[in-house]
């Protein structure tokens, strides 16, 4: 029975928390992707990122309401996650049940300033590290995507789940920043 993906405007009004309820979290960005695969999801991404920042032109950087994320800051957020992605799925890979470390998206953002960051310069490096992440994916045997690393909040997650969540997780950030766009741009 094919699984359809749950619609990401509704996940956006969930209050899942990553490590207070990790199972509903992992739950739910797995469910962003449904039956797809999660390497052509994610593979599309760049691309769909390019076009959103290009479409916001002054609004790029337009915070929707003080603490919210502009759609600068949301393409940043997932640089950051690409770049911890690509040493988690490495790690789960190369080592026996690694320990994955933890990250505080909020501090992250605040402190790397990515509102500040030059759009191409992102996107170039965003779409660098995720053609490697699923290139890395295509050339995984189906057997070695179930080594588990030990997430430092999450417990035991595998390759295989990583890599779903982190295709989920795309879907999820560009719907914030679709909405972002729409509150910023008004009516």
């Amino acid at each position: 029975m094919a699984v359809s993906p749950i619609d990401p405007r509704w996940a956006l009004d969930q209050r899942v928390d990553p490590v207070q309820s990790p199972v509903e979290y992992q739950q739910l960005l797995v469910g962003l992707v449904g039956d797809r695969d999660p390497a052509q999801v994610q593979a599309a991404q760049p691309e769909q990122w390019a076009a959103l920042l290009a479409q916001s032109g002054s609004a790029l950087r337009t915070r929707p309401v003080p603490g919210e994320w502009s759609v600068l800051e949301c393409a940043g957020h997932m640089l950051d996650a690409e770049i911890v992605s690509a040493a988690r799925y490495r790690w789960i890979l190369a080592q026996d049940e690694p320990p994955l470390v933890g990250y505080d998206q909020e501090l992250w953002a605040k402190r790397l300033r990515h509102n500040q960051d030059d759009p191409e310069e992102l996107l170039g490096l965003f779409g660098a590290i995720r053609r490697v992440n699923v290139e890395l994916w295509a050339r995984t045997p189906e057997l070695e995507r179930a080594r588990v690393g030990i997430h430092a909040e999450r417990g035991p997650e595998s390759y295989d789940l990583s890599f779903r969540m982190t295709a989920g997780h795309g879907v999820f950030h560009l719907a914030q920043a679709e909405r972002t766009l729409e509150a910023v741009r008004g009516p």
